[in-house]
């Protein structure tokens, strides 16, 4: 996909009525019920599967991990949020530190930032030379399609957000003492960078897009069809079927009271609510 598609499929933007919390979270419910469907089909196939999320500061990656997580088993939907490299990752090669959280038979991996740190951050401040830029928008491909054939379901979402809106999320993460935790120094220094990470992206979607490992698009502008567009598209991803459970049944409970009550003194909290 050409640099300048790319720009303008991304610049386009639909104005819709917000999502009201009752529709949401009835529809959420559905999806997830869905997804622990997922969850069984992948455990017994065998299957493996690996879900990169990327995007600007303040896009809903987070969020949305976390809309598609919070009703599976973490043993099986594993996400994988790596910290800044050490000095001895650094010497390593660049996607060393990666393949070892590659998805097993039976895992959904599910990636908090990714590889493309090194086409997006890394590149932006200045952490990597335009040499290491290069070299590795001309391997991920490679590597990604050697992933493809070991078996991978490879699926890459790019979450795309207005600088409008962006603003407004990381104004809130200063004024939200819940949200403090979620920004960094590196957002504040990357703020006044958004025509370079606009050119990294394009850059990076023009190496990368590509037909074994496509890039995946979606408007984040509102938090709540952001998250049900995506678990719906990554569920058509997957074919998969319902598997027949056995009917559960609890049996009948023995009498209780037979043993005599404790007198050990239990150290009860405080019942402040």
């Amino acid at each position: 996909m050409a640099n300048k598609k790319v720009t303008k499929v991304i610049a386009e933007t639909v104005k819709r009525a917000p999502l009201k919390t009752k529709d949401y979270e009835k529809e959420l419910r559905r999806l997830h019920v869905e997804l622990v469907k997922l969850q069984q089909w992948v455990v017994a196939k065998g299957l493996k599967v690996c879900i990169v999320f990327e995007g600007r500061d303040g896009a809903g990656k987070g969020g949305t991990i976390k809309a598609i997580t919070e009703r599976v088993s973490p043993r099986v939907f594993r996400v994988i949020a790596l910290p800044a490299p050490t000095d001895k990752e650094k010497s390593q090669l660049y996607f060393q530190r990666y393949v070892p959280h590659l998805p097993s038979a039976g895992e959904i991996v599910i990636f908090d930032r990714s590889w493309y740190n090194r086409a997006g951050v890394e590149r932006v401040m200045g952490f990597c030379t335009p040499e290491q830029v290069e070299k590795f928008l001309d391997g991920a491909p490679i590597i990604e399609r050697a992933m493809v054939d070991a078996g991978i379901i490879l699926i890459k979402y790019w979450l795309e957000v207005t600088p409008k809106e962006q603003e407004r999320r990381l104004r809130d993460r200063i004024d939200d003492g819940r949200k403090t935790w979620k920004l960094s120094p590196m957002d504040i220094k990357s703020f006044n960078r958004w025509d370079e990470y606009t050119e990294a992206r394009d850059a990076m979607f023009a190496a990368t897009d590509t037909a074994w490992a496509p890039w995946y698009v979606a408007r984040s502008e509102d938090k709540k069809r952001v998250r049900l567009n995506i678990i719906s598209h990554l569920l058509s991803q997957i074919p998969y079927k319902s598997l027949p459970a056995e009917t559960v049944k609890l049996p009948k409970r023995r009498k209780i009271g037979k043993i005599k009550p404790t007198d050990y003194p239990f150290r009860y909290i405080s019942e402040r609510f």
